[in-house]
């Protein structure tokens, strides 16, 4: 018999969701709930990410990988790749980009290594 005591449910509803301060201050748009792992510890973690319409994301290189599955919505790159629902990516070490949305979206992400934050010029080259 399943022992409830050993069971964990973490509700990503809306209301669930805090602002999304991953480089210090809130990004406009932006917010999430942690799923899994250690936030911001450098190893693993797994979280829920909502980004309203319009929202953009930092700039950013990936120290390790970032993986992310979009649940709703489309997600746009930087380079002009369109990401929609059900859409699998995968952001190897040293990638960099930013990425935003038109009409919103929501992506579980699942991060390896921490994300150094970059100025826009430095994605463009």
């Amino acid at each position: 018999m399943l022992d409830s005591k050993l069971r964990q449910v973490i509700s990503s509803r809306k209301e669930n969701l805090k602002p999304y301060d991953r480089y210090g201050e809130p990004i406009p748009g932006m917010s999430w709930v942690a799923l899994s792992g250690d936030l911001h510890n450098g190893e693993f973690e797994c979280f829920m990410l909502r980004m309203d319409a319009e929202a953009r994301s930092k700039p950013h290189e990936h120290t390790g990988f970032e993986e992310f599955l979009v649940i709703e919505g489309e997600l746009i790159d930087c380079d002009g790749s369109r990401y929609r629902a059900g859409d699998f990516v995968r952001f190897l070490p040293g990638s960099k980009h930013s990425s935003h949305t038109p009409d919103g979206c929501t992506l579980l992400v699942i991060l390896r290594g921490n994300n150094l934050a970059l100025s826009d010029a430095e994605i463009a080259g």
